[in-house]
């Protein structure tokens, strides 16, 4: 049973007391990047906010993103002008609103010519491109983007083939943790504006008042043994849950409405001294008349590179990676450089679903290509009030988040002036600009205030009496023992899974190290969740299967 007790408004069997007991304005459905920032967005405007997730905060998409903040260059190509600018400008707020979070990050776009010739038409494209990403918001992160010599761009990433590389250009957006962002929201409006959030709380039904009207929904803690049903009671319900968006329409209009085209976005990681990148690098898919990304990962070793864009057809819940889509990745950076890199390179996969709208049924023509779907969000109310926020991309979630507050205040009859929007300016948990400062960033445990901003400090004050503490404990990464109890006390983790995947990111990163540390990490964290010595080892061994059949999925060796 849900117990009773003093609250703390990050934790999460208070949370459920609260929702039980408590009437709200909102219901926030989903607790991906979308749903935390319409929590956060309907809290700073005075609103009694609740949110629910069925699993844990950022456990989909939100956490299985390319972690780039960025305009989307490629969308100029669309010819999404309105879109680019949107995004620029969200950039932006991201970078003053959490420093601690969001940083710049320089691209390089290498062109390649015959004869140390590069096409006139093609670097005139790109730098058409470019000037216009420039004009639309992107001279906001403080740089422009210049041309650089071959010499400059090998010094970038080393291994590219110089049998055909003319020059680069460099150009500049920003990157940041998906699951910290999104865990930082829930955070920022939970301890900031009283805003109640629960994770592994799954709703069973929507409820409605004797005029149809939906006023709450009946939920159910999703873990553990305990079956009892709570009744959430709010005034206006919002379905955030991005590609699961249909299934809770489905709820409140009686059919599947097919609104989402889910798309899968797969990316892999491999060491850094097999594909040395210290930036981000764009480089072509010719045969798919797309791009990817190689980025560099700070502090780890290793660089990353995505994205795929399929269309997807599968379960929703941990859509596989497959040998083909490593293989697709693995063969487009071998195409533009001599590092050779093979499937034995792979340290980490993770495969993700954009919640695309899906077109218009109206007879025109419908691309068979994900990557030519629009990245536009949709807000709807639906004639029981339920509101629904779908599509859009990670460096939108705020937008997002604004356009639905405002359709829920319409809801409540109120008009958005008189509650304004105050996220445009609103710093979230954490704030610090001190990533900024070099010599901050050169101090021991520095990477700390990359993740936490001015919460590093609780993490280290839980080693003041245990110095073993700030001992990494997965080989290859700097994760410390520390940050795995601080997940648990402070950041609502509530599996191994949500430590080792989510509040840190070692299972995307080093997946065999992780899964040889899983067990000291589960009994690390089991006095905090109470479990015992079997349920340590249950815990551990389901993780390792998790990770195994995710790398076997995807074609990768186990030795």
């Amino acid at each position: 049973m849900w117990q009773a007790g003093p609250v703390h408004r990050f934790r999460r069997q208070d949370s459920l007391r609260r929702l039980a007991d408590e009437q709200f304005d909102v219901l926030v459905i989903g607790g991906g990047i979308t749903g935390v920032g319409v929590a956060l967005d309907a809290a700073s405007r005075g609103l009694k906010t609740a949110l629910v997730e069925m699993n844990d905060f950022a456990s989909g998409t939100s956490s299985k993103s390319s972690k780039m903040i960025h305009g989307g260059l490629r969308y100029l190509q669309q010819r999404e002008f309105r879109l680019v600018y949107e995004n620029l400008a969200e950039r932006q707020r991201l970078l003053n609103n959490a420093p601690h979070l969001v940083s710049p990050l320089p691209f390089l776009i290498p062109l390649f010519g015959r004869d140390g010739v590069v096409s006139k038409t093609v670097a005139r494209s790109y730098s058409t491109a470019l000037w216009l990403y420039d004009i639309t918001g992107g001279l906001r992160i403080g740089s422009k983007h210049r041309r650089v010599g071959k010499e400059e761009a090998l010094a970038h990433l080393p291994t590219l083939n110089t049998e055909h590389l003319v020059a680069g250009f460099l150009y500049f957006d920003a990157r940041a943790d998906d699951a910290r962002l999104t865990l930082t929201l829930a955070r920022t409006a939970a301890l900031e504006h009283d805003a109640v959030v629960a994770n592994y709380t799954s709703v069973v039904r929507l409820t409605a008042d004797d005029k149809g009207t939906t006023n709450g929904a009946v939920v159910r803690s999703a873990l553990g043994d305990d079956a009892t049903e709570v009744t959430v009671r709010a005034r206006v319900v919002v379905n955030a849950t991005g590609v699961w968006a249909d299934d809770i329409r489905e709820f409140d209009e009686g059919t599947h409405p097919h609104s989402i085209r889910p798309a899968k976005g797969v990316h892999v990681t491999v060491p850094s001294d097999r594909l040395p990148c210290d930036i981000a690098a764009v480089i072509p898919v010719p045969k798919d008349r797309r791009s990817i990304f190689v980025v560099s990962w700070p502090e780890t070793a290793l660089v990353y590179l995505g994205t795929t864009d399929t269309d997807y057809q599968g379960p929703l819940i941990d859509p596989a990676c497959t040998p083909e889509d490593v293989d697709y990745l693995l063969e487009a950076a071998n195409n533009v450089t001599t590092s050779k890199l093979t499937r034995a390179d792979v340290t980490g996969v993770w495969a993700g679903l954009r919640p695309l709208l899906a077109p218009p049924d109206d007879g025109g023509h419908v691309s068979e290509r994900t990557s030519d779907l629009s990245r536009r969000h949709t807000v709807r109310t639906s004639e029981h009030g339920v509101v629904s926020v779908t599509g859009g991309k990670l460096t939108t979630y705020r937008k997002m988040a604004e356009d639905t507050v405002d359709a829920v205040l319409a809801r409540l009859g109120e008009s958005p002036k008189s509650r304004r929007c105050v996220t445009k300016n609103l710093r979230l948990h954490g704030y610090t600009t001190a990533t900024r400062d070099p010599v901050a960033m050169a101090q021991p445990q520095a990477h700390l205030t990359g993740r936490y901003g001015t919460d590093a400090k609780g993490v280290l004050a839980l080693a003041e009496d245990r110095p073993e503490l700030l001992q990494p404990v997965i080989d290859g990464l700097p994760y410390t023992g520390a940050e795995m109890l601080y997940a648990v006390r402070e950041e609502m983790a509530q599996t191994l899974d949500d430590v080792l995947a989510r509040r840190t990111r070692s299972m995307i990163q080093r997946a065999k190290p992780t899964m040889a540390a899983a067990h000291a990490a589960a009994r690390l964290i089991a006095p905090e969740l109470g479990w015992t010595d079997d349920e340590a080892a249950d815990q551990a061994a389901r993780f390792i299967e998790h990770c195994e059949k995710e790398l076997l999925t995807a074609g990768l060796d186990l030795s």
